[in-house]
């Protein structure tokens, strides 16, 4: 806990649940925990305990009520000790005399710290530095000892100067703390000298100098900005105004809370920014040697409003590693270095409006040993304490980066589907290969290998290959937005499937053993959405169309000197591409645009009807009103020019001078 207060939720209905808080939860003689009882009340001590009951949640608050000054003479109701409260506590969820759930609690709390007595006047006095030097000898940095080349200190004596009289520090570190400036107008000197000197020299006493400046005590800024660290806007009365959708989370220290997520690319990243009401469900690979742990549980996180929320965590420990460790073949079963590790990582995130309320953390740990594969998994959910219970997380209809890509088998009594990729752990077998739901917004790429003897017949390897990638779409429709009704038809449409041709005879290799061509190894999604319109400042998109096809290759069994009764690896991929086009198509060209190229600025490096641009509505570099002013003025000092230089008016020049 930080402070006198401190939350947790409890989860499930609670309206026939008795809350109680229990003092004295360990016993000092055994240290064992006391058995639960139900009989307890609200308040306990110096301790109150309110619960606010909420839609699959409640919020448990325990607050600590008594004065924490430290305790003046005569007095009462106050701390003793610095240490003032050291307790442990025990909250109790009981139905009847059934105990539901307990929440052991450790509380140290220290005294007040603020002075309350009367303060002494006698005080050391610090001469301004802004008006005189604060040391008058810089460079004498060692108590008791003769700094080298510091001439001025007063500890060398005069035979150790004669040492290096020659080679002492100049300037201010040397001792010289006032010396003549150049503005001064008795320095003589004629290095960099101006030319109007000594007219406007300075005429002023050594008391007043610029050298005074190198003492002065002002306020310094921060020459960099650490990593993940962004200024949060204020604004008087509230620190923090609220999350929008997709707005990094931020925590005590103002950087960003972060937990590994897949990047663009497939790898996992340590410490990428989770976002508001984006769930995400990951995987990561790892080995003991490339381990690392990600952000400590202990990081309190910024609600919204300007309060710190510390999160709720439990650990518990893996029995069943076979879901998350692949060993090695060839591992030794002993003498091997194993260490405790963390297994998977989940959140849940309460939140209400653009707040959020409380973080609860699942943390799963296992032992892991050299040479094993470790398949982490991180998960962050968002659950909203309102009322109404609304499945969607905001009021945007449309699909937000992040989100899963809704689909639908209207050909099917149930029509739920699914539209996934492969996420392949271990040795990449696509009978091992987890599935993961296709994100909007993420263009991603991912595969899993079939093993494949010598003498596999090619129509059922077309078959299973074929089989395997249409495994991942088991849906004939895609929801145009997050909230698309399944009864409605109008929300949905229909997946464009373009079906891998069959091989002609033509292409056939006869009877050759261990080539197959036209293998459909690829599957390509097209996802084409647009930007449709805005919901409170955020962009509404929409899935317009989705296309599926298949690329072919030619398979060939690979083996060294001898094809043994081996099986060879055939990869076969999937990829999503998500393309945004304009929500209306864009204006036609002319037929002068297509026809007279040569006057098309876009295409051509010389462009006419750019000679004006300056003068044009399309410049906004300067107010109009000066580039028309500038445009008369060239054209005034052209057409006199013109004019200077005509024969005409060389004679009427010449006669005036005669």
């Amino acid at each position: 806990m930080s402070g006198l207060r401190v939350s947790s939720f409890f989860l499930g209905d609670s309206s026939a649940v008795n809350f109680s808080i229990v003092l004295d939860a360990i016993d000092k003689e055994t240290g064992n925990l006391q058995v639960p009882n139900c009989s307890g009340s609200e308040r306990a001590g110096d301790w109150d305990l309110s619960v606010a009951p909420g839609v699959g949640a409640s919020k448990v608050t325990v607050t600590f009520t008594r004065n924490l000054q430290l305790c003046l003479p005569n007095a009462t109701n106050c701390c003793t000790t610095p240490l003032c409260v050291e307790e442990t506590l025990q909250v109790l969820a009981c139905s009847g005399s059934v105990v539901l759930a307990h929440l052991l609690i450790q509380a140290e709390i220290y005294a007040n710290s603020s002075f309350m007595g009367n303060v002494s006047e006698n005080a050391s006095v610090i001469p301004n530095q802004a008006f005189q030097p604060l040391g008058s000898c810089p460079c004498d940095l060692t108590d008791g000892a003769c700094d080298v080349r510091c001439c001025c200190d007063p500890e060398c004596t005069p035979d150790l100067k004669e040492l290096f009289k020659g080679s002492c520090f100049t300037g201010v570190f040397g001792g010289d703390v006032n010396p003549p400036f150049d503005q001064l107008c008795s320095t003589q000197t004629t290095e960099y000298t101006p030319d109007w000197f000594p007219f406007l020299c300075v005429q002023s006493s050594l008391n007043n100098t610029p050298f005074l400046g190198y003492f002065y005590d002002g306020s310094i800024s921060a020459p960099g900005v650490p990593p993940f660290k962004i200024p949060v806007e204020t604004s008087p009365g509230k620190l923090f105004t609220g999350y929008r959708p997709g707005d990094p989370i931020m925590t005590e220290d103002d950087e960003y809370f972060t937990i590994p997520q897949q990047s663009l690319v497939g790898q996992c990243v340590g410490n990428a920014p989770v976002a508001y009401l984006l769930d995400f469900d990951v995987k990561c690979l790892a080995e003991l040697a490339s381990y690392k742990e990600g952000l400590p549980h202990d990081v309190r996180i910024n609600s919204g409003t300007g309060e710190f929320i510390q999160q709720n965590v439990i650990y518990r420990t893996i029995t069943d590693m076979g879901k998350f460790v692949t060993r090695s073949e060839d591992l030794p079963s002993a003498g091997v270095s194993c260490q405790n590790v963390t297994f998977a990582e989940h959140y849940a995130f309460f939140w209400e409006d653009d707040n959020i309320e409380g973080v609860n953390v699942t943390v799963l740990l296992g032992s892991l040993c050299d040479g094993e594969i470790l398949t982490q998994r991180f998960t962050a959910e968002f659950v909203s304490l309102k009322s109404d219970n609304a499945a969607d997380m905001s009021d945007n209809p449309g699909y937000q980066v992040g989100n899963p890509v809704r689909a639908a088998n209207m050909n099917a009594s149930d029509t739920a589907g699914s539209l996934k990729m492969w996420q392949p752990a271990g040795r990449g077998l696509c009978a091992e290969a987890a599935r993961t739901a296709v994100v909007f917004g993420v263009d991603s790429f991912s595969g899993c290998v079939l093993e494949v003897g010598i003498h596999e017949d090619c129509s059922l390897l077309r078959a299973n290959v074929t089989a395997k990638l249409n495994s991942l779409i088991e849906a004939t429709h895609v929801g145009k937005r997050s909230n698309s009704n399944s009864s409605d038809l109008n929300d949905w449409v229909e997946i464009i499937r373009l079906d891998p041709s069959n091989p002609s005879m033509s292409a056939s290799p006869g009877d050759l053993t261990g080539i197959c061509p036209d293998i459909p190894a690829n599957l390509n999604i097209r996802i084409i959405s647009a930007v449709v319109g805005a919901v409170q400042g955020v962009p509404r998109e929409e899935i317009l169309a989705v296309q599926i096809s298949y690329s072919t290759v030619i398979w060939q069994f690979q083996c060294g000197l001898t094809c043994g009764n081996t099986a060879s690896l055939l990869p076969i991929t999937a990829s999503v591409q998500f393309i945004q086009v304009p929500a209306q198509p864009p204006a036609p060209m002319t037929r002068f645009q297509i026809n007279y190229t040569e006057f098309d600025c876009d295409r051509n490096d010389v462009c006419w009807q750019q000679l004006f641009y300056p003068l044009t509505q399309f410049y906004t570099g300067e107010p109009y009103s000066r580039r028309l002013a500038a445009g008369l003025a060239l054209a005034f000092l052209a057409v006199l020019a013109a004019v200077l230089g005509t024969p005409c008016f060389s004679e009427v020049w010449e006669n005036f001078s005669v």
